[in-house]
């Protein structure tokens, strides 16, 4: 099922009894991120499921009666119903099935495609006159303040927009990208943008500087420490109809409060070829509507709750942060672009949607298992000896992977290990640990059990270095450092390994189904 805004997604949550209304009067800094930190991580126990209810806080101090949605995907239910399915893996499914295609012969294959190459036209987004997203449309007298954007935890530099799909154009091909970078609230127009130098939208910043005049020394050193990497300074942006943009800057258009298949895309590690807008439509089966912002050259979802547009200049660097992160973690503070917005539009009584990170569990902990099973299948693609594959939550996604594999050849445990750092978003992966088909990874008890009893760890350890994600604070240098893989497999002889590998231990099938036959009579249960 495809919800067609955040407001028939906010009904059915409450339908099914996943969402939990709260009247109460709460402030948005710090008390609403610590009243959803507790039912996140179960501490409301009467909902008797993990991850709690989604939260919507009726009365935010200050917040001139907008409302605060939080923990909308915060199990792994809800995730199903978000994406419209009884299992995650059906979607993995419907992937596998696209990639199996194969040219149909004769011209009754042909006849029996039709209705799934229909069924693929409905992925692609349509452009609309106009949408809900512009009930409101405020060019002047606008504030950022006028939204209860949280701050969460004690030290961050701020107010943080958390759950934004930050949408950019491809300077180069004209494709659009929709990513979640936090924003740091300045002041009533401006905003941090927080693109780290591997995401598709800092790529777009830096395309736009390639074609422009070289940065002065002091610029270059700026931008150097910020992780932008300024290759040129851009002379003269695109400009708006008023003439009023100031030259070197690059287009933003920000959508709050979309339906929750498209928030949720905008966190898929997707090749930047694909824009999201289609893979929210292949998640929806049904197309995304946009419309024309008023004032910058991008569309924005037509029935999304808030749009902020604006720019951020080519040559303008500011402080952001520091802000507890889904590490556990501060992410310390550093120079990001800023974000200028030149115009507010959204819905009448608009809902603010948001999300908090920190300490797992968390929200964000089940839409990373969700990019989890979603992927799987892309994987599979490049590795196909590839089995089953855990995130854990506790790793924070990118510091470890654990992955089984059908050994095939002496050495193919690390094969795989490189071949996931050479896969796009996996290049971050800190920790990856290799085992056999048979090692159920979605068991952690049995992961451990297998891979401690089955390492030499000189031997099976190996190192290396390359790319890391800038919020590993551990990593000797900012984005560079080192990644560890773990050879768990059993050892062949061809591997060099001459000594006889033991049996696992196992009850035969015979004794089991004769006690299984018994139990009642023991009288143990």
């Amino acid at each position: 099922m495809a919800y067609s805004d955040l407001r028939e997604w906010i009904a059915a949550l409450d339908k099914a009894g996943e969402l939990q209304r709260i009247r109460a009067e709460v402030d948005p800094v710090l008390e609403i991120a610590e009243i959803t930190d507790r039912v996140s991580k179960g501490a409301a126990k009467k909902y008797g499921r993990a991850g709690g209810p989604a939260l919507l806080f009726e009365n935010v101090k200050g917040a001139n009666g907008v409302p605060v949605l939080i923990n909308q995907f915060g199990s792994e239910r809800r995730m199903q119903m978000a994406l419209g399915v009884d299992r995650l893996d059906e979607i993995a499914e419907r992937i596998r099935q696209l990639l199996n295609m194969k040219s149909p012969e004769g011209f009754l294959e042909k006849l029996k495609m039709l209705p799934m190459l229909a069924d693929m036209g409905k992925f692609f987004p349509k452009t609309v006159a106009t949408g809900s997203c512009k009930e409101v449309i405020k060019k002047k007298d606008f504030s950022l303040l006028d939204f209860p954007i949280l701050q969460c935890w004690p030290q961050d530099g701020g107010r943080f927009i958390t759950l934004p799909c930050v949408i950019t154009r491809d300077p180069k091909t004209g494709k659009r990208n929709v990513g979640m970078y936090r924003m740091q609230i300045y002041d009533a127009t401006t905003a941090g943008m927080h693109w780290q130098r591997q995401k598709v939208a800092a790529e777009h910043f830096r395309e736009r500087l390639r074609g422009a005049q070289a940065p002065s020394p002091a610029d270059e050193s700026t931008k150097k420490r910020a992780g932008v990497d300024i290759m040129a300074r851009s002379g003269g942006g695109s400009m708006l109809a008023e003439g009023t943009r100031p030259s070197g800057t690059m287009e933003v258009a920000v959508a709050i409060g979309t339906d929750p298949a498209l928030t949720f895309s905008a966190i898929v590690p997707a090749p930047p070829e694909i824009e999201e807008f289609i893979i929210a439509g292949f998640l929806r089966q049904e197309s995304v509507e946009l419309v024309k912002c008023e004032t910058v050259d991008l569309e924005v979802p037509a029935s999304a709750e808030i749009v902020l547009e604006g720019y951020v200049k080519l040559d303008e660097l500011r402080t952001e942060g520091p802000f507890g992160d889904h590490t556990g973690f501060y992410s310390l503070e550093d120079e990001y672009p800023v974000f200028h917005v030149t115009c507010i539009t959204h819905r009448k009584n608009p809902i603010y949607a948001t999300t908090i990170v920190g300490k797992p569990p968390m929200e964000d902990a089940w839409m990373g298992k969700a990019v989890e099973r979603i992927f799987l299948p892309l994987m599979k693609l490049t590795l196909p000896e590839i089995v089953d594959v855990n995130l854990p939550v506790e790793g924070i996604f990118h510091n470890l992977m654990i992955v089984s594999i059908r050994k095939s050849y002496p050495g193919h445990a690390r094969k795989v290990m490189n071949g996931i750092w050479a896969l796009g978003q996996a290049m971050f992966t800190k920790c990856i640990v290799v085992v056999d088909e048979d090692v159920n990874v979605q068991d952690i008890g049995d992961v451990v059990l297998k891979v401690c009893n089955h390492i030499d760890p000189e031997r099976d350890i190996q190192f290396t270095l390359g790319p890391v994600d800038s919020l590993d604070h551990a990593s000797r240098l900012p984005n560079f450092g080192s990644k560890m893989g773990i050879d768990a497999t059993r050892k062949w002889p061809t591997e060099g390994f001459t000594r006889p590998w033991p049996d696992e231990i196992r009850m035969d099938e015979k004794t089991k189904s004769l006690v299984d036959q018994k139990w009642k009579d023991l009288g143990i249960e």
